[in-house]
């Protein structure tokens, strides 16, 4: 049996890999440089080039870019009339952001436990949590895979909700060969740098509701408007404009939209190369006992931004933080996506029940997050394999010691 690093044996890699990173190019560098050199740096013709691109990619209608993943949630919210008295249903395995937006507009938030095996919010879960103060439900794509969108959205329907698709994971993904971004009413992205095309930050919200779209540009952008047809007052001049929201500061400069759009051509590249590397791992791994992957059915429409591996603790005699510690003494970079928002302090201190959702408590105690990401050669998805089978066979061969 090899020696763990951990324990003093000869690690699997000398240089750590990173569980994401982002690939910028020289074109992407020519882009930004070129922005750089023009007379807009931000509210210019980069950022609406890089949102008709989007609308083209999702097959919204409407996209408005602004500053990250968060503020696109926020004013996802905001647009749909999220308000104090309200409550939005999230998924309980996600990142804060996506029951914070919920809090930020003055809302209560409530979590929805988990599917054990594909790892998103159950619909049977967002049914029951529905109360008469429900105004929306945020459905998380976690890792990529999308969501039950079709039940989600029924029960939305069924219920006078607005569905919010949190889609940070899953640019370029397909649901029922429908692109994400053209079904839920409105869908947020990310382009933070471990995520599949990278503006360093930003986000985005697609839409193809012209009175949501003109609701998240709006308070996007300070609550004012340019548009005299929305003036209360008179047009009084070109300089004219007017505030009628509370709105943020949330708009996207013209130096990432440009580096977003020169990644976006990139799209079916990442994507592909994203998807290489999950079936390879799903191959491996699925002949490994005690290690289990997030059920995905339909890979080849599917756009990966995290592969997690659950491992069966108990069953391997050991604990989640030793599997986590071992293997980035091998040289493997993984992290933990993600700890059930619930569980944070902030939530906790709200009331939340640390037991409410048994099936995310039990899917955070094994899981690990592994490298993916297109900087990888076929020799680094070898060596994490490499690595989780040696803490594996380690862990079994101390448990049968036993």
């Amino acid at each position: 049996m090899e020696k763990l690093a951990i324990d003093g044996g000869r690690p699997v890699r000398a240089n750590v890999l990173g569980y994401g990173r982002q690939l910028i190019e020289d074109d992407d560098v020519a882009a930004v440089e070129a922005v750089l050199r023009s007379d807009w740096l931000t509210c210019g013709p980069a950022t609406e080039a890089f949102e008709r691109d989007l609308a083209t990619v999702t097959g919204a209608r409407f996209v408005t870019a602004v500053s990250n993943g968060t503020a696109a949630l926020h004013v996802s919210c905001l647009a749909a009339g999220v308000g104090p008295g309200d409550e939005v249903i999230v998924s309980a395995i996600t990142f804060a952001a996506s029951a914070n937006c919920a809090r930020y507009c003055g809302a209560d938030v409530r979590f929805a436990d988990i599917d054990p095996e594909t790892w998103n919010l159950r619909p049977d879960e967002v049914r029951r949590l529905v109360t008469p103060r429900t105004k929306t439900v945020v459905a998380v794509d976690f890792g990529g895979v999308p969501t039950n969108l079709a039940e989600i959205r029924s029960i939305c329907d069924e219920h006078g909700l607005v569905l919010i698709e949190d889609a940070a994971h899953s640019l370029g993904g397909l649901y029922r060969g429908r692109p994400i971004g053209s079904i839920a009413d409105l869908t947020c992205f990310s382009f933070h740098p471990v995520k599949t095309v990278a503006c360093g930050e930003g986000g985005a919200v697609a839409t193809s509701d012209p009175e949501l779209a003109r609701r998240v540009a709006l308070f996007a952008k300070h609550g004012i408007t340019h548009d005299s047809a929305q003036f209360v007052e008179p047009d009084v001049g070109g300089w004219h404009y007017e505030q009628l929201e509370l709105g943020y500061n949330y708009r996207m400069t013209d130096i990432q939209a440009a580096l977003g759009s020169s990644q976006l051509a990139k799209l079916p590249r990442f994507a592909g190369r994203r998807r290489e590397l999950v079936a390879f791992y799903n191959e491996r791994f699925s002949e490994m006992p005690y290690v289990r992957f997030q059920r995905d059915d339909h890979p080849d429409a599917t756009v990966r931004h995290l592969y997690c591996l659950w491992f069966d603790t108990a069953a391997l005699g050991t604990t989640r933080r030793f599997v986590y510690d071992a293997l980035r003494a091998e040289g493997i970079g993984v992290n933990v996506h993600y700890l059930p928002v619930y569980r944070l302090p902030y939530y906790a201190d709200l009331g939340y029940d640390p037991a409410c959702c048994p099936e995310a408590n039990r899917y955070y105690e094994g899981a690990v997050t592994l490298p993916l990401h297109c900087r990888m050669s076929g020799d680094d998805a070898k060596d994490v394999v490499r690595a989780v089978e040696k803490v594996v066979g380690a862990c079994r061969a101390g448990r049968e010691a036993l």
